[in-house]
């Protein structure tokens, strides 16, 4: 008798009690251009990412998403279109330093959003929140954003990317 295997995912090998709840934002033009920011904080190449951020206490995971998408870019004419099924998981590498990791977190665990932009580029304000994220934005080829961050985030980039680009792009 044939059994369906279905391998685990890698993040449910992982005690994700340690990992920091965390949602993140592919925010999409019409055309599958997807925003990126260049980082405030980090200097260097690798300083794109999409928005992202921690969840409130009280707030669903889709409000958290598009809370973090309004206070890190301005915008706030999105519409949810997709999320990840599972959490994405990335650990912090050895030396990473700041709060999340004084506070006991190894790394974060995410649930990504896809959205549609659905307002104009004069929208965009980098200043909307009083902790400024990102200095810089442009749109992107989603295949491209991978190469952009740093290098404990790119496996996680892979999946989102593959995640949701039937979903932006069309292809399969």
């Amino acid at each position: 008798m044939a059994r369906n295997h279905r391998r685990p995912s890698p993040t449910t090998e992982l005690d994700l009690s340690r990992y920091r709840p965390n949602v993140g934002v592919v925010l999409a033009r019409s055309d599958g251009k997807v925003w990126l920011g260049r980082r405030a904080d980090v200097a260097g190449p690798a300083n794109w990412q999409f928005p992202q951020g921690g969840v409130d206490a009280g707030e669903t995971l889709e409000q958290a998403a598009l809370r973090e998408l309004a206070e890190e870019t301005g915008v706030t004419s999105a519409q949810i279109i997709g999320q990840t099924d599972d959490w994405l998981a990335y650990a912090f590498p050895r030396g990473h330093a700041g709060a999340k990791v004084a506070r006991g977190w190894i790394g974060q665990k995410q649930k990504w959003f896809a959205a549609r932009f659905l307002g104009e580029d004069a929208e965009i304000n980098l200043a909307a929140h009083h902790h400024i994220e990102f200095d810089a934005w442009r749109w992107a080829d989603l295949e491209e954003t991978p190469e952009l961050v740093v290098s404990f985030k790119q496996a996680t980039y892979r999946k989102v990317v593959e995640a949701f680009r039937p979903l932006l792009l069309g292809a399969a």
